[in-house]
């Protein structure tokens, strides 16, 4: 083969498998389903191009820094929070496939007007906003859950306040040195990289799954006198064993280094925040289920994380969450180590 054909052959190689694609080959396995789900997965794939595109050229649009108020949580809102918000809003209600949308920045779920929908989603558009300012990768989260009210009806907030093991959907997009969406379906845990000359995602990380063990910690160790005694003691051993500490602050960008490489994430309760800072419904569950299946494990230090049934929309967990063996070892030792009696 000359040079020359070396090279048409080099440019016609095939691009590979669109996401587009592959939810529609997905689907097959499932014959019960109608369609709804693939085009779910289609929409938040769509709003997810556009908030790439947000983000992307946040800087220059002047829309990072803050918007001056708080959202729900009681944190500083930023201007992209509120943009990524309506973005994911608009793009599910337009599909017609969510009847019931919760989102970390409204105080209450909304109705979406679906009401022949059978699914609910629940989101973080826009996790670790406050690095925006300083071009540090963040991401967004999401979970789908089948409603359990009767179709065509109005959603209840029953609907959304299911346990984990009830997804039939969730995933993350990290907008970084690139964009990735990696979600599951229960069928394993695959990974998709935008091709933005294309406007398409395409299969970059097939059959995802993470080491039994790891060697890196994600951690905010600033808070380090008002963890428990078990965390304290499980971060001595990890010291000891020369373990790599990596935080980025961002919780997609942290727990998709450790689910590729093999680690642990870990939001213990603190004095500040007695019940953990992250929130069940679209935080530790859409994450503990893609890490779940791909082999890991994610718990709230007795619990398993899918198992917990919430009582309201936004309830806050611990979270312990990656490689097998390390939540474990955490696990372990929030047993073993009594907490010191309190001073009087």
């Amino acid at each position: 083969m000359s040079d020359a054909m070396r090279a048409v052959e080099r440019l016609s190689a095939p691009v590979g498998t669109t996401l587009s694609r592959f939810i529609v080959q997905e689907q097959k396995h499932f014959p019960e389903a109608l369609g709804e789900l693939s085009q779910l997965l289609a929409d938040l794939s769509f709003a997810a191009k556009i908030i790439n595109r947000d983000v992307n050229r946040a800087g220059l649009i002047n829309s990072d820094g803050g918007v001056g108020g708080q959202n729900v949580q009681g944190e500083e809102q930023m201007k992209l929070d509120v943009v990524a918000d309506i973005r994911f809003a608009r793009a599910l209600q337009r599909g017609g496939q969510a009847c019931a949308i919760a989102s970390e920045e409204m105080e209450n779920f909304i109705d979406a007007g679906n009401h022949e929908s059978r699914y609910i989603v629940a989101l973080d558009p826009l996790d670790g906003s406050s690095n925006i300012d300083v071009n540090v990768a963040i991401g967004t989260i999401f979970s789908i859950y089948p409603r359990k009210s009767p179709i065509g009806t109005p959603p209840q907030l029953d609907d959304v306040l299911q346990p984990g093991t009830e997804q039939v959907a969730s995933g993350y997009v990290l907008y970084g040195s690139s964009t990735v969406l990696v979600y599951t379906t229960g069928r394993g845990v695959n990974g998709f990289t935008y091709e933005p000359s294309l406007g398409e995602f395409f299969l970059s990380h097939p059959h995802m799954r993470t080491p039994e063990n790891g060697r890196i910690y994600s951690i905010n160790e600033g808070n380090w006198n008002d963890f428990p005694a078990g965390i304290r003691a499980y971060l001595d051993g990890a010291r000891q064993r020369k373990l790599t500490a990596r935080y980025i602050g961002s919780l997609v960008a942290d727990f998709h280094r450790n689910l590729l490489k093999g680690g642990i994430y870990l939001y213990p309760p603190t004095v500040k925040a007695p019940s953990g800072k992250l929130r069940l419904l679209y935080e530790c569950n859409p994450l503990a289920f893609i890490v779940e299946q791909a082999g890991g494990t994610a718990t709230d230090g007795t619990r398993r994380i899918l198992e917990i049934s919430p009582g309201e929309l936004h309830q806050r967990c611990p979270l312990y969450i990656g490689s097998k063996q390390m939540v474990e070892q955490v696990q372990n030792a929030l047993k073993d180590t009594p907490e010191p009696p309190s001073q009087p």
